[in-house]
């Protein structure tokens, strides 16, 4: 099983970086010369690095996975070799980086990213793609799990708009975990921008093509996701690729009642009903976004306890330890998704189609024993089902830190009506003397949110306190 620890990297944060070459520009220039200067260097890695490119490993790899090796390559006189690191290696659990040009390149002559690549086995590698510069990220591209095996292949990634490519400073990245929990290694050479001519047939779609209807509330912002684009290749065989909204042009049938920019950020900022769609180089995209705006939101209480006597899992009011994620899918029989959203900087968590969540922050675990109450808001925008319950579950790890190790103990408290209402805030507060099953509270590492009748619960201000 391939394993890349948690639930969806956000490949953000540098670890360490390596200067190929430094090219460095003091004169100001008019912003109509800087433009017509970026070089359109093609190559990224042919028989050694291009000028002015920067290499950052990922925040959780082994930033030593990758290396030059002068014995394994597909023509010339050498190749990147990437050695993605098993399962349990504590250097880091997978291989991934960001090769970076500081200046940035005018792209907007190519249509492909290309590179030969070959495995130490058959493998299938997360994924490779451009435009991840450790910053804005804006015009990012990704092709998920490319096949590999022993021999060389050339692998093609399509420019989804190379218009948009001014200056682009994410020349190509990578991500790798272990293939069934142990490491191996696989090599890329001739990486390069090429103009190809033979992609045709651009598709795109947004919210992987769905028709999606979504509650709003009036300073709710979310961005628009599952932009994927699809291209036929010379072969015949259709390539996908994940992209940025910022591709796309995107527009609101009703701004009174919800705006987009041009990233995909859609602000519901009025009471009423707006549709968002998007066109790809002029042409209609599948998948919309339906607002409905109930008109002002209410927040949760705001928290009042001395921030010295809290320790916070997810709140605003507080800042927030180390959390692996707020929704750990657990198939199969899990429905419970996630539509997280923001209103004026109050984050909230939202589950759509609940019926269970966990939520796990197990690296380190939390050492609640210093407090006397776990405390939760809750708020349920539709109707109270007869029968509806909502159970809290807080997990402890135990001595050894680990989930099973045969020491975990943990404690439910279910609420059902009156106590449960609609359209309003439920501030659950629970004293851990009410929880006898839970024998320690010294490596707490899991609350799990149960009793969902697969409709839509918003969560808010999860915390211990004293």
């Amino acid at each position: 099983m391939k394993n890349i620890k948690n639930n969806c990297l956000k490949y953000s944060l540098l670890i360490t970086i390596v200067v190929f070459a430094n090219v460095s520009c003091e004169r100001e220039l008019s912003e109509d010369a800087i433009l017509s200067t970026y070089p359109k260097t093609a190559e990224v890695y042919i028989d050694g690095f291009s000028a002015g490119l920067s290499y950052g490993a990922f925040a959780g790899s082994k930033y030593t996975a990758f290396n030059i090796d002068t014995n394994e390559k597909y023509a010339g006189s050498s190749s990147m070799r990437i050695d993605v690191p098993s399962e349990n290696d504590p250097e880091g659990n997978f291989a991934g980086g960001v090769y970076i040009d500081d200046i940035g390149r005018n792209l907007t002559d190519y249509d492909a990213l290309t590179f030969w690549v070959k495995g130490s086995q058959a493998a299938t590698i997360n994924e490779v793609g451009f435009g991840n510069d450790f910053n804005e990220n804006k015009y990012n591209v990704s092709l998920k799990n490319v096949s590999i095996d022993t021999n060389w292949k050339k692998v093609i990634i399509p420019i989804p708009n190379a218009s948009k490519l001014i200056q682009e400073k994410g020349m190509f990245w990578y991500a790798e975990g272990p293939e069934n929990g142990l490491g191996y290694t696989f090599w890329m050479d001739n990486v390069q921008y090429e103009k190809l001519g033979t992609i045709t047939d651009g598709q795109a779609s947004i919210l992987n093509g769905n028709d999606k209807v979504e509650t709003s509330f009036i300073g709710v912002s979310s961005t628009i996701d599952g932009v994927v684009a699809s291209f036929n290749l010379a072969n015949g065989i259709s390539k996908t690729v994940t992209i940025s909204p910022a591709y796309l042009e995107f527009s609101s049938s009703n701004t009174a009642v919800a705006s987009v920019t041009n990233t995909g950020v859609v602000t519901t900022v009025g009471t009423g009903t707006a549709t968002i769609t998007a066109t790809f180089e002029g042409q209609t995209v599948d998948g919309s976004l339906t607002i409905n705006s109930l008109g002002t939101f209410l927040s949760a209480p705001t928290p009042t306890h001395n921030p010295a006597n809290v320790i916070s899992i997810f709140s605003d009011a507080y800042a927030n330890v180390p959390v692996n994620y707020y929704n750990g899918y657990w198939a199969p029989w899990q429905t419970s998704l996630s539509d997280d959203f923001s209103v004026n900087g109050d984050h909230i968590l939202q589950y759509t189609i609940f019926n269970f969540a966990g939520i796990e922050f197990s690296t380190p675990t939390v050492n609640a024993s210093a407090m006397t109450h776990f405390h939760l808001d809750a708020f349920i925008p539709g109707p109270i089902a007869s029968g509806r319950q909502l159970r809290l579950i807080v997990v402890d790890f135990g001595p050894d830190g680990t989930f099973n190790g045969g020491d975990d103990t943990r404690h439910s408290t279910t609420f059902i009506a009156p106590f449960l209402v609609s359209q309003n805030w439920i501030s659950i507060d629970i004293p851990f003397l009410a929880m006898p099953n839970l024998l320690s509270r010294s490596h707490v590492a899991q609350i799990i949110l149960e009793g969902g009748d697969g409709s839509n619960i918003y969560i808010d201000n999860i915390y211990f306190h004293n």
